[in-house]
């Protein structure tokens, strides 16, 4: 499910196949054909997925967009499980039906076992699906962030910084944060879940959200 964007730049925007100006939701899904000047370095490897297809609506929002999501959720020195630990269960707490759906086949690659992806979306509590304290604090931690008003409890916040670093409790932060705000879009315009991803999430047992 990891898509390649413009420049190499690593997107979490599962490809799925675009009419002319599809419309699922609130906004039309730009179509390669339609794409403005812009945006079509960013259909270069074929039709995107739903998030580039909606920010091509404003591409000038699109070349800046895009290279930040990459930056922000593609490879980095935060291991992939650790990171989708952080992704889906931002997108769990924010109820985002195209997050989880797109990043549960994800996460299930990253290593992560049915019980914990299952715990993250919510399905199972997160002592049922985590043994270890570290896994659970990171969770506690990530609902502060996502969830959270005001402060944070330093509890959780300050063991994922004693056990992991400054720089990794920076970077888990900044995922969480991103997640959010991501998640925030793509549920207030409704973007559509690709088939292929039904079709995984089908064969893992897992129900679309």
């Amino acid at each position: 499910m990891l898509a390649r964007g413009v420049r190499g730049s690593p997107t979490l925007d599962a490809p799925m196949t675009l009419l002319p100006s599809t419309r699922e939701g609130p906004v039309a899904l730009v179509a390669p054909e339609q794409a403005p000047v812009l945006a079509r370095p960013f259909y270069a490897a074929g039709p995107p997925g739903p998030l580039v297809a909606s920010l091509a609506q404003v591409p000038e929002l699109l070349e800046v967009a895009m290279p930040f999501v990459g930056g922000v959720l593609g490879p980095s020195a935060l291991d992939v499980r650790t990171k989708e630990i952080v992704v889906l269960r931002v997108a769990a707490l924010l109820e985002c039906c195209y997050c989880v759906g797109s990043h549960t086949p994800i996460a299930l690659d990253s290593g992560l076992s049915h019980a914990e992806v299952g715990a993250l979306r919510g399905e199972l509590s997160i002592d049922e699906g985590f043994a270890d304290p570290l896994d659970r604090a990171l969770v506690a931690f990530v609902e502060e962030v996502a969830a959270g008003r005001g402060p944070v409890d330093v509890g959780p916040r300050d063991l994922v910084r004693r056990a992991l670093g400054e720089p990794t409790l920076v970077e888990i932060t900044m995922v969480a944060s991103a997640t959010a705000m991501l998640a925030r879009y793509c549920t207030t315009l409704e973007l559509p879940t690709a088939a292929a991803t039904l079709v995984r999430l089908e064969h893992e047992g897992f129900a679309a959200r």
